[in-house]
């Protein structure tokens, strides 16, 4: 069976200047775009047998410019639900709120669009998410390709070693950088991360 490989799409002007971004689309920057084909290189040397990609245009734009245009969307992939706290840096949230850390204490409510996510709720997607990547690579002899953001994928990894989805937190992933997934003697392990080209 092949491995999980994780696509963090590339910079964008909120996560250069530390905007929690979660469903606000924003673009690429081109420094992201640079990013992201600076990864084609890494993709070619698997066999890739499913991609998966968030519907958020900064994930998709990504998917396209490493090679998978394709990728199946899926809305279980998309960033965390920040609610009140969307678009706003964690200096500014721990002026009001002095040691807030999203991973332990979830976000303030937002309007009904975006109500926000608490942790255990982000970690459901990431299981209903692993759920459907186990299913592809079961079904498909390459690895399974997630294109999506940084906090999300943070989780997903969380729960792909059996941890809560709060330790999630252990898991620094920079911009446009690939991270693998796989086993070893049957137990899931971290085969790669925050991987660029020459590192």
């Amino acid at each position: 069976m092949g491995d999980l490989l994780l696509v963090r799409h590339g910079e964008t002007e909120w996560s250069r200047s530390g905007r929690h971004t979660g469903l606000t689309d924003v673009p690429l920057t081109e420094r992201g775009r640079q990013e992201a084909r600076r990864l084609v290189p890494l993709l070619r040397s698997h066999r890739i047998g499913a991609a998966f990609v968030s519907p958020l245009l900064r994930a998709r734009e990504t998917a396209r410019l490493i090679g998978l245009p394709d990728a199946r969307v899926d809305a279980d992939l998309r960033e965390w639900d920040y609610g009140g706290y969307e678009g706003v840096t964690t200096a500014d949230i721990q002026r009001e709120r002095p040691g807030w850390f999203l991973f332990r204490d979830g976000v303030a409510p937002g309007p009904p669009e975006r109500p926000g996510e608490a942790p255990g709720q982000v970690g459901e997607r990431a299981d209903r998410m692993l759920a459907k990547a186990a299913a592809a690579l079961a079904d498909t002899e390459g690895c399974v390709v997630l294109v999506a953001h940084g906090h999300f994928l943070r989780v997903l990894t969380a729960r792909w070693l059996g941890l809560s989805a709060a330790d999630g937190a252990l898991f620094q992933l920079a911009t446009g950088t690939l991270c693998r997934l796989g086993t070893e003697h049957g137990r899931p392990v971290i085969a790669g991360w925050n991987v660029r080209p020459g590192s």
